[in-house]
């Protein structure tokens, strides 16, 4: 039964934890859960789709996944997870929306405690201690700027299809709204209406994500940055200090 994911979805318990694992280039294909879901990558990185965005999870992060969202997940190197379905009456004042969270040493540990209960634990004993407080760290856990938002308006979908497929585009912004059939105005307010960034920023970020993304298959530095559309490791590593605050590239 543990190891029937479905069952997951379906156990008497405000949360249940499912351990797993998975080979690099590994793809779930689209689906979406009953329950709210607790994505967290324990080591590898994982590339996360959905209609109104895409989230890259390192290590050490996870994506909140509301219910019945239907998304795709795809590995970048050997990934391991765990994933805990959150019963939707228990959700309370959790995110409504997709969010990627920090996990904490505490939230760790606790998912990791509760994945060795019985799936059905004694809700008065450890186990529901656990749950309860696997619940109060995801409504504690810090967001992260991980987030690539996707935006509705056709035109400018596009314009972020192209890019997701290829980042490194020498393509500028004139261009893509050429591409785009709209003018560089139309292109430049939708893109901070959409997502809330211009357009250099939300390019960036994708950059970013899918160096991140390189580094995890083990790609060298060089490779990394020509692929994403930089002239060299130096000017990727100051664009991913700067959209991560701080943090370098793994490697």
């Amino acid at each position: 039964m543990r190891m029937e994911s479905d069952a997951y979805q379906t156990v008497p318990r405000a949360v249940a934890v499912m351990p797993k694992s998975y080979e690099g280039g590994a793809s779930t294909g689209w689906h979406s859960h009953p329950r709210a879901q607790l994505l967290y990558a324990t080591s590898g990185l994982t590339l996360v789709t959905a209609e109104d965005g895409t989230w890259v999870l390192p290590a050490r992060h996870a994506l909140w996944i509301p219910p019945g969202l239907s998304h795709e997940v795809r590995m970048h190197g050997s990934v391991a997870m765990c994933s805990a379905y959150v019963a939707p009456e228990a959700v309370g004042v959790l995110p409504a929306g997709c969010r990627v969270l920090e996990v904490t040493p505490l939230l760790a540990a606790a998912l990791a405690a509760l994945a060795a209960e019985p799936m059905l634990y004694d809700e008065s004993g450890r186990g529901g201690l656990l749950a309860a407080l696997v619940l109060d760290e995801i409504a504690r856990a810090p967001e992260t700027s991980l987030t690539l938002p996707l935006p509705r308006d056709p035109r400018l979908r596009r314009v972020c299809e192209a890019l997701l497929s290829e980042p490194g585009s020498p393509v500028d912004l004139d261009g893509w709204a050429e591409r785009a059939g709209a003018s560089r105005r139309t292109l430049t307010r939708g893109f901070r209406a959409e997502t809330g960034m211009s357009f250099g920023d939300w390019r960036a970020r994708l950059r970013v994500v899918r160096a991140l993304a390189l580094a995890s298959d083990g790609h060298p530095p060089h490779q990394i940055a020509r692929a994403v559309g930089y002239a060299d490791a130096r000017a990727l590593r100051i664009v991913t200090r700067r959209v991560l605050g701080g943090v370098d590239l793994p490697g």
